[in-house]
């Protein structure tokens, strides 16, 4: 039995025998108007989001308390998007090891899309721009680990692929925070509805290192 969007709403009795539990929510209709109406992306698609940001918004949508999920996105690691999230239509195997030493089992369902942020994709971009411009989302957010938003090397210079995101613009970013840069500008001609920006990153001063570096890229595009 191989975990898909088919097998946990057709095969419900056959996972439950196992012991897995399944999201307790319409999970083709969540995924469809997550993709039509997004409020939320996360970039930093590993392990940490996986199994506690994406486990904490299934249990909102369990209780009925929100009725979209997430869409996951990677600028670094596209194998994460590749054979982790598209061959399970974005469904995680949650496994949590108990006090007693037993372990649980739990489909985490709330994901609704898996994008690969690649300038270099005609397709994905058209897809993140779609994004990007529907006023109504909400949040962009991150773990991507400190690395993630430096931008200068040890000699205090711009790391080759910043400088060259400088250079050659919007349509062309491969760092994160250019990544990040490029779509809020195009949400920025497109109304500049609000969205917040938030670092869930483990490091001090982790908004600030998130601001900094997408302002210091903007500012050298303007």
């Amino acid at each position: 039995m191989k975990m898909n969007a088919a097998s946990i709403k057709n095969q419900k009795a056959e996972w439950e025998a196992l012991g897995v539990k399944l999201p307790a929510f319409d999970h083709d209709a969540m995924t469809a108007k997550t993709k039509e109406h997004p409020v939320w992306v996360h970039f930093g698609a590993g392990n940490i989001f996986r199994g506690f940001i994406a486990a904490l918004q299934q249990r909102l949508l369990n209780e009925g308390l929100q009725d979209r999920g997430i869409i996951a996105a990677d600028t670094f690691d596209y194998d994460i998007i590749d054979k982790i999230y598209t061959p399970f239509d974005n469904l995680t195997m949650m496994v949590t090891l108990n006090p007693d030493g037993s372990t649980s089992r739990e489909i985490i369902g709330s994901v609704a899309e898996g994008l690969r942020a690649d300038s270099s994709d005609a397709a994905m971009m058209a897809r993140f721009k779609e994004i990007f411009t529907d006023p109504g989302l909400q949040m962009i957010s991150f773990t991507i680990t400190e690395k993630g938003y430096a931008l200068y090397r040890p000699d205090g210079s711009l790391m080759p692929v910043v400088q060259a995101d400088i250079d050659e613009g919007p349509a062309h970013a491969r760092h994160a925070m250019s990544m990040v840069a490029a779509l809020l500008f195009e949400r920025f001609q497109a109304g500049a509805a609000p969205l917040a920006v938030v670092s869930m990153d483990n490091c001090s001063h982790n908004g600030e290192k998130l601001q900094s570096s997408v302002m210091t890229v903007a500012k050298a595009w303007a």
